[in-house]
């Protein structure tokens, strides 16, 4: 199995980006960039973990003002500069590298509960990210952080088997693999055998959770782009959540098709539009 090319309709980053005002498409664009650039230095085999880790820490001096970065670091020079414009906290980037530092470290995971911890560095940021870009309310933090680490883990699943083989990279907890009575080896195979079926739906049951925990999020959103991106997100979710409970994720490579997209495009921008407003209630938050 070759490595699986990333896309940018593979992050967890707008899906419908010219629902956006220019101006905020240029904000999105820079911190695409910058998080593409984090992503590339944790999952560059040719450098040590030592080296991406230094590099790592470089990108995030740079974006918190140190001068005479070297060349590759202009990403984080770029959204410093734009984060100081619309006056973001660059926690909102910085934490992404958190994430990226497990990544270059090879960290795994031992509970879901590690898995998620995890996600609330890979992917809540990039939904805290697009509501304080468009002002809303932090109560909305914590089921859009729900709705990214449902995306992040469909995408680990999605890139098990190439993560495995090309990066020795695991997402899958230990304590599911294991009361399958299965290693991290079983990544390693051509196709999925009903052990890891079982491990992996199990897995995907608890991401449907996550996302019935997103559910109320384009309800308590201002922003009508907003509300229609989160509904398009939920519905291709759910869409692959369903590919891979019924295709074998190392034996294929499964992706959204053309149809896929415009139904949830369609069917997104029609929810979003009628999303009735709801209050959130703050307990727990």
């Amino acid at each position: 199995m070759t490595t699986r090319r990333k896309r940018e309709k593979d992050e967890n980053f707008p899906v419908a980006f010219k629902l956006f005002s220019p101006q905020n498409r240029q904000i999105i664009s820079c911190y695409y960039q910058f998080a593409r650039l984090a992503d590339d230095i944790a999952d560059n085999p040719r450098l040590s973990p030592k080296e991406k880790l230094q590099r790592l820490d470089l990108l995030e001096k740079t974006l918190y003002g140190q001068k005479g970065f070297p060349v590759f670091c202009k990403p984080a020079a770029r959204l410093r500069k734009v984060f100081m414009q619309e006056g973001l906290d660059f926690s909102l980037a910085a934490d992404l590298l958190t994430a990226f530092r497990r990544d270059a470290e090879g960290m795994t995971y031992e509970t879901w509960g590690q898995l998620t911890n995890y996600c609330q560095y890979s992917a809540a940021p990039v939904g805290r990210f697009l509501l304080a870009l468009h002002n809303e309310n932090p109560s909305t933090y914590l089921p859009a952080a729900s709705l990214c680490a449902a995306l992040q883990i469909v995408n680990h699943i999605q890139d098990a088997g190439s993560d495995k083989k090309s990066l020795n990279r695991v997402y899958f907890p230990k304590k599911i693999l294991q009361k399958h009575k299965l290693t991290s080896d079983c990544l390693d195979q051509s196709s999925v055998s009903p052990a890891l079926r079982l491990a992996c739906d199990e897995i995907l049951a608890k991401t449907e959770e996550q996302l019935k925990d997103a559910a109320i999020l384009p309800h308590i959103v201002h922003s009508l782009p907003l509300k229609i991106e989160i509904c398009v997100i939920i519905n291709l979710t759910n869409i692959m959540i369903y590919k891979l409970k019924k295709k074998d994720f190392l034996a294929e490579e499964i992706r959204l098709s053309k149809c896929d997209w415009l139904f949830s495009s369609v069917k997104g921008t029609l929810q979003g539009i009628f999303a009735r407003k709801k209050t959130l209630s703050t307990k727990g938050i």
